[in-house]
């Protein structure tokens, strides 16, 4: 039971991203985007070729989760 409560805040987080992840909803299509025009030839996709868009969509991850979460 002692660990009870640290599995009750993890859920009750995993809650809440949905809604503070929504507002990402700009960086997520152009991160898919450009994943999926990178894997749309017959080359293999680069690693960090969508590396900007990437960076981007972590960004506002991380403005809307905060830090500690």
């Amino acid at each position: 039971k002692r660990g009870q409560g640290v599995w009750l805040r993890a859920r009750a987080r995993l809650r809440r991203f949905p809604a503070l992840l929504a507002g990402c909803g700009e960086q997520a299509t152009a991160y898919g985007r450009c994943v999926a025009a990178a894997a749309s030839g017959t080359a293999e996709v680069r690693r960090d070729a969508c590396l900007e868009e990437f960076r981007a969509l972590r960004a506002c991850f991380d403005r809307a989760v905060g830090p500690g979460v």
